[in-house]
């Protein structure tokens, strides 16, 4: 493609809003869209090809456009109504997704999907909370299912910006998170993260945690 194409492709090229939350981050802390879309990224290689797929507290869908590209159909559902008035536009959500408003603590989706994951989402849970939480998810998957769920990591809570803290009342460490899975979940695989990298190394270093849990109870 010469420089004339390359030009005539940006001159054609719609300018696609990021969305309330990715606008936000990207004003305030760009770097931290990178690490956002590298647990995305991970979502989409573990659940690529499933037939349908769930995303419990999308925010404004800008990291579902990874999975989105990856599944057959993805929905996406966060109790928040401004933030899916005010979500990503992107031709990937067009093609496959559904976005719409729901709180999984009042009930599970009518239509049951193959998997479900949550990024950042249980943190913001209260724990008294927390097992309506992981019923509704679990009632929301078909058969078995497969869940992956993302959190930060409760060692790192001392170095994390006062943003990022709001509202995080129910903040996991390796064990608690794979203790809340295992009660609903009868195999669990953790990871951990650092910045973008996902690894199986110490886990009060990670910075982040992520819990692959199969087979629901």
């Amino acid at each position: 493609m010469g420089q004339d194409e390359i030009r005539a492709a940006l001159e054609q090229t719609e300018l696609l809003p990021l969305g309330v939350h990715a606008s936000l981050t990207f004003a305030n802390d760009p770097k931290h869209l990178v690490f956002s879309l590298a647990r995305y990224k991970f979502v989409s290689k573990m659940f690529e090809g499933y037939e349908s797929v769930l995303e419990v507290g999308c925010g404004d869908a800008f990291g579902s456009t990874l999975v989105a590209q990856t599944v057959q159909k993805l929905v996406c559902i966060d109790s928040e109504p401004y933030a899916i008035e005010h979500t990503a536009k992107n031709p990937q959500l067009t093609r496959n997704a559904t976005l719409k408003v729901h709180d999984i603590l009042q009930s599970p989706i009518p239509d049951p999907v193959k998997a479900v994951f949550a990024l950042d989402v249980i943190e913001h849970i209260p724990i008294e909370l927390e097992d309506r939480f992981m019923e509704n998810i679990v009632a929301s998957t078909m058969g078995s299912g497969v869940l992956i769920m993302g959190t930060p990591n409760i060692t790192s809570a001392q170095y994390a910006s006062r943003f990022s803290q709001i509202g995080h009342i129910n903040l996991k460490s390796y064990e608690s998170l794979k203790e809340t899975l295992s009660r609903f979940y009868r195999h669990v695989f953790m990871f951990g993260m650092n910045d973008e990298v996902v690894h199986t190394g110490y886990a009060p270093m990670c910075h982040y945690l992520i819990g692959l849990a199969v087979e629901a109870k």
